[in-house]
């Protein structure tokens, strides 16, 4: 196990417990996140399930709760909320050995830079993982959907390229993050409407009251990216442009249409959804308030996302009836015709 290479995950939560589970087939891992999680994990070893596979314990990882769990490690994914970023970079920096390539695997379009700014000399990469995971026990994670992960092209990311696909991760590099990101942005969207739903994303995804919803909020989006100069890349089978339209066609016509949308299992829910659960601050700040400010800076308004923040923070704050698709929209709706627009 010394002679396999060695990756630290910080902030191993359910991205970060799935990334590094399916690596510790092929390299020596260090999980380092909270104290009830590690010691969950050490009790039980780690479940990972879905993903077109049979279940897989992992119980030959290393765990820590602290940032020295680095230490040596040749690859460090960050996996901690946009929020803990900077934090993060403070934390790792004394522990990192010379040469360790930091990938951040986290929502937003910032949090590379904010770790570049804070680990000088280090080389940092940003990563993205397209699909749904979620905790479904305190050491047990389940990948709910399908899709590639991917990687900032660089020749500091090959090596670790490789040690995914030999671990059977769909991982690929990337020369255009910056559309990547943006791209998942607008997907991401949907987490809150989600995690207000409190259905699971099948079905919640299977209504067009909630799809027109997320419509709004991507119509908003798409805006202000284009006020700003960034041109989201393309993930799937619609181009981000068409995204909304598709979303508000009839139920029946976008199962027709867009069906890969639906192949989602029944255990898939949102990250927020999760967050909420467990009574932990969620990323709205890192996803439509990122639309919002953006939005902001350009001159323009993005009220159905502003709305969105809202409800989302009166959640947090034990605020938590489930929303219906048709109310949730009328509320997006009003909020949108009472904020003029940007002269």
């Amino acid at each position: 196990m010394s002679e396999r290479p060695r990756i630290a995950v910080f902030g191993a939560g359910s991205i970060g417990c799935h990334l590094g589970g399916a690596l510790g087939a092929v390299a020596e891992v260090t999980l380092i996140g909270r104290p009830a999680a590690m010691a969950a994990i050490e009790e039980h070893g780690l479940t990972l399930t879905g993903g077109g596979g049979g279940p897989q314990v992992r119980r030959a990882l290393r765990l820590a709760t602290g940032p020295a769990g680095v230490a040596g490690a040749a690859y460090v994914l960050v996996t901690v909320k946009s929020a803990d970023t900077a934090q993060a970079a403070r934390e790792l920096a004394p522990h990192l050995a010379s040469g360790a390539v930091v990938i951040s695997f986290q929502n937003g379009l910032h949090n590379a830079a904010v770790l570049r700014a804070g680990l000088p000399g280090h080389r940092v990469l940003a990563g993205m993982v397209p699909y749904n995971v979620v905790r479904t026990g305190p050491a047990a994670v389940h990948q709910g959907s399908g899709g590639q992960v991917l990687v900032e092209a660089a020749p500091a990311a090959d090596g670790f390229v490789a040690l995914g696909r030999a671990a059977g991760l769909e991982l690929a590099a990337h020369p255009d993050m910056r559309g990547i990101q943006a791209a998942k942005l607008l997907l991401n969207l949907n987490n809150a409407v989600n995690a207000l739903s409190d259905l699971p994303l099948r079905e919640q995804l299977g209504q067009r009251a909630y799809r027109r919803c997320l419509a709004l909020c991507q119509r908003e989006g798409l805006a202000a990216f284009r006020r700003a100069g960034v041109v989201p890349a393309r993930l799937g089978p619609v181009p981000p442009a068409r995204l909304p339209a598709v979303l508000g066609l009839p139920d029946g016509v976008f199962r027709r249409l867009a069906g890969a949308t639906l192949r989602i299992d029944a255990q898939a829910r949102s990250s927020m959804w999760e967050d909420l659960q467990r009574g932990r601050p969620t990323e709205i700040d890192s996803l439509q308030g990122e639309v919002v400010a953006l939005a902001a800076a350009h001159g323009l308004t993005a009220p159905a996302n502003a709305r969105l923040v809202e409800l989302v923070r009166a959640a947090e704050r034990g605020a938590r009836e489930p929303w219906s698709g048709p109310a949730l929209l009328a509320e997006l709706k009003a909020a949108s015709q009472v904020v003029p627009p940007a002269g």
